[in-house]
């Protein structure tokens, strides 16, 4: 599709009005109509406001004419998979996992790739094989190139150790010590927990990317330990495979 048609569409699923759309990217009725006949495209500047109206890639507005690939991880990059600044915007260079609200998930190569093979390695790629690939793929990726230019000078990574230390404090029967926290996106740990009224409740946000780790129980049988953290809280839980049947072990602010 091109642009104009895009954008056309985009503003009838979100039932906008022209004169609405313009108001709320701070343009003229007449601008918008010039969109959508084709005659002109909107600035860069209302492109990115466009973006975070609609919630897809500026990308997508222009009909997809780059093939965006996170430049951390090098997964390819969809909309809904895009990472996000503080304020709402998309960054379209990063995915959910590898940046979020303003933060590098990653400081450590080896760490990154540890974590994808654990979720790309298949009857078909041997965790040897994905490792390889890693290993000669991200270096060549702009973040790994500019490292020392994009890092926070390892703030980040000093918080992720004090949540690590917070969360081993808490001496939780049967919880083994925790050694990493990873990037994990909410809507794939946001579990659904009964309170004692019977009440059902979820605590994340699916658009939120949080640092966890899964860990085995200590006394063996077929439920997991989940721990999911951020700046607010420390969330413990136990569950069987797949996230079946989840309880929550603890819920705390920090």
């Amino acid at each position: 599709m091109e642009t104009k048609d895009i954008l056309l569409e985009l503003r009838t699923k979100h039932d906008l009005s022209q004169d609405a759309l313009a108001e709320k990217v701070f343009v003229t009725r007449q601008a918008v109509s010039r969109w959508e006949t084709g005659e002109t495209v909107p600035n860069t500047e209302t492109l990115k406001l466009l973006s975070k109206l609609y919630d897809v890639s500026i990308n997508t507005i222009l009909g997809s004419p780059m093939k965006l690939v996170c430049q951390c991880c090098g997964m390819p990059l969809e909309d809904s998979s895009i990472s996000r600044e503080k304020d709402g915007f998309l960054n379209e260079h990063y995915c959910k996992w590898c940046y979020a609200d303003g933060e590098y998930m990653y400081s450590n190569m080896d760490d990154l790739i540890d974590v994808c093979v654990k979720n790309m390695a298949n009857e078909q790629y041997s965790e040897a094989d994905v490792r390889a690939h890693l290993q000669d793929m991200l270096p060549k990726l702009d973040y790994w190139k500019r490292y020392e230019e994009l890092s926070d000078g390892g703030q980040f990574e000093a918080f992720k150790h004090q949540l690590i230390d917070e969360i081993n404090a808490l001496h939780i029967e049967g919880m083994p010590k925790l050694e990493k926290l990873n990037a994990l996106v909410g809507s794939f740990v946001n579990l659904e927990y009964r309170l004692p009224n019977g009440a059902m409740v979820k605590f994340l946000d699916d658009q939120a990317t949080y640092l966890g780790n899964q860990l085995e129980c200590q006394f063996g049988g077929d439920r997991c330990f989940g721990v999911l953290a951020n700046m607010d809280f420390i969330l413990v839980s136990t569950y069987e495979a797949n996230g079946v049947n989840p309880e929550l072990v603890l819920y705390k602010k920090r």
